[in-house]
């Protein structure tokens, strides 16, 4: 009982995250319904920076995070009512490999995302958004991920449309494959147990770079 009070507790706080919600399937629906305000900073996109508290992390009761393992950009397209209509002060977005996992090319990805700047341009114009880059698979988890995720240069291709997407004013670009890539390109096996996401010190260096935009 006092778990499951913990679990409320912490859900209408909005400070949930995947990783600590073992209900989080069940009740997707009420995860997104939380409420978004013009005093938030919103996390949207997918499952490679899910490992932690995340307001805690940032030190400021207004982030929440809203991504959802397996995110795709034509996914969020669907989802961004409460978001957009919340009118957020700042929204980061991360586009990971699931959509070029499902057969998307970088062409469609850089659709989708223009899509979700325009809507937020056109009903949320006083959020700012930030759009982190595409991080690479470690080369030496590939072939466990090889039929599921996509070329290296697939990730450089969509990586360059989208910073082409970025105005820097409204829309700032963050070149996160540039803070956590190795020297290979790949994702620095320091920071990663399984080739994609972030953990322990990567988690803390991903942290860092985004930081001095969280304010």
């Amino acid at each position: 009982m006092k778990q499951l009070f913990l679990l409320v507790a912490a859900l209408l706080s909005g400070s949930v995250t995947m990783a600590q919600n073992p209900y989080f399937g069940q009740k997707r629906s009420l995860f997104e319904a939380l409420p978004i305000t013009s005093r938030d900073i919103v996390f949207l996109g997918n499952s490679i920076t899910d490992g932690g508290e995340w307001a805690e992390l940032f030190d400021n009761r207004h982030v929440k995070n809203r991504g959802i393992s397996a995110d795709r950009s034509s996914w969020l397209l669907d989802r961004l009512d409460p978001i957009v209509g919340g009118h957020p002060r700042k929204l980061f977005l991360m586009i990971g490999t699931n959509d070029l996992a499902a057969g998307a090319t970088p062409a469609e990805v850089e659709a989708n995302v223009r899509k979700l700047v325009e809507r937020f341009r056109a009903e949320s114009p006083w959020t700012r958004i930030y759009i982190q880059s595409i991080l690479p698979v470690n080369g030496r988890s590939f072939d466990h991920y090889r039929d599921h995720y996509a070329q290296a240069e697939s990730i450089r291709t969509t990586n360059a449309l989208l910073e082409a997407l970025c105005d820097g004013k409204q829309v700032v670009w963050i070149d996160l494959y540039k803070e956590l890539a190795d020297s290979n390109g790949d994702l620095n096996a320091a920071y990663t147990n399984d080739g994609l996401h972030l953990m322990g010190e990567g988690y803390l260096v991903w942290r860092d770079a985004i930081k001095p935009y969280v304010k």
